[in-house]
């Protein structure tokens, strides 16, 4: 086997001062890398939400991913497991949770929900003035000759939602809103039975539909909004999934 003529000094100069400088570079960067060590927390753990809910779970920034901070616990939780029990299709979102317990998703739930953070300012209206009406009267009044109920009777008066299993309907974008109506209207969005929502989606035309995610999404967000005691208060139809004293409930519009 040949061997190859040997460095010269000016080479072996060349290849030790290279070999150093590389030393030096690992040796800055590492205390750099050591700086940021991983934290068993709970908010450490829920990072992996915030790439699409956005930071805190204000909501992404595509305008489609919803919020999640200050919802109620109990919503929060029941949509976790509709996703994990494929009640709700989104395979990023079903795959994520297929192996996680109930004491888990809690958890989860628990610290989004305790969370209060700015809501940013509704974006202009896209729609004409007749038809944010429309959706307004049909929000705080509903239609009674259509036993439809208002939106309100539900999600609470200032619509910021009620404790501890319905969600506020405020912060929402538009378009969000009118692909979670549509999916509980075409049956692509479930909730335990008997699913509220579902009958409430399917009395709405699909131009109701858009009125009233018109006008909800053109709401400004109180400052520390948070879900109205239930206090008790009955619900206008009955709703799978809520506990007593709220006979029966896991509806809502939001995620």
């Amino acid at each position: 086997m040949a061997i190859g003529r040997p460095l010269s000094s000016a080479r072996r100069r060349a290849r030790t001062r290279v070999a150093t400088l590389l030393a030096l570079a690992a040796a800055a960067i590492a205390p750099t890398v050591r700086a940021a060590p991983f934290e068993d927390t709970i908010a450490q753990r829920v990072l992996a939400c915030t790439g699409c809910h956005g930071e805190q779970g204000r909501a992404g920034p595509d305008g489609y991913y919803p919020r999640l901070a200050g919802k109620p616990a109990g919503y929060l939780f029941n949509q976790l497991r509709n996703f994990r029990d494929e009640r709700r299709h989104y395979e990023l979102m079903n795959g994520l949770l297929a192996l996680l317990d109930d004491a888990y998703l809690r958890e989860i739930a628990a610290y989004f929900a305790s969370l209060d953070v700015p809501y940013p300012p509704p974006a202009a209206p896209a729609a004409s003035a007749e038809l944010r009406e429309r959706g307004e009267a049909l929000v705080r009044r509903g239609d009674p000759a259509r036993s439809l109920p208002a939106c309100t009777q539900c999600h609470g008066d200032a619509m910021t939602g009620r404790e501890p299993f319905i969600p506020g309907l405020l912060g929402l974008p538009r378009d969000y809103l009118n692909a979670q109506l549509g999916a509980w209207r075409s049956g692509q969005r479930r909730a335990i039975e008997p699913d509220c929502m579902a009958q409430v989606a399917r009395s709405l035309a699909p131009e109701e539909i858009g009125a009233v995610s018109a006008w909800l999404a053109a709401q400004t967000v109180p400052a520390h909004a948070r879900a109205a005691s239930d206090a008790g208060a009955s619900l206008p139809i009955p709703c799978g999934g809520l506990a007593p004293p709220i006979a029966n409930a896991a509806g809502g519009a939001g995620r």
